[in-house]
């Protein structure tokens, strides 16, 4: 069972157990976890679960389409941002941090 630790931008953790197949965005509000809003579609596009994957976490390549809906972000994208719906998780341990603003 994968855990996945979600760091605050004021560096909080809270790590939380996933399942493999699972989203990081479906296990953080799952587990209640801050900092995603995981509200998708309409007026909020996808600034509800932007992530900065952390160095230590390895996902698969961003696809074109996930790197287009990345525009809608509430925070300037960096280059470790992705979509945590996008993100699924493995048998691996991840990390990700959230922004500071989501919408």
């Amino acid at each position: 069972m994968p855990y996945v630790t979600y760091i605050s931008a004021t560096g909080s953790e809270t790590a939380v157990a996933g399942f493999a197949g699972d989203s990081v965005m479906e296990t953080a509000v799952r587990n209640g976890v801050p900092g995603i809003v995981a509200e998708c579609g309409g007026s909020l596009s996808c600034a509800t679960c932007h992530v900065f994957v952390c160095a230590d976490s390895v996902f698969d390549p961003m696809q074109e389409l996930e790197d287009d809906m990345l525009d809608g972000t509430a925070i300037d994208r960096e280059a470790n941002s992705r979509l945590s719906c996008q993100l699924k998780l493995s048998d691996a341990d991840i990390r990700v941090t959230t922004p500071e603003t989501q919408v």
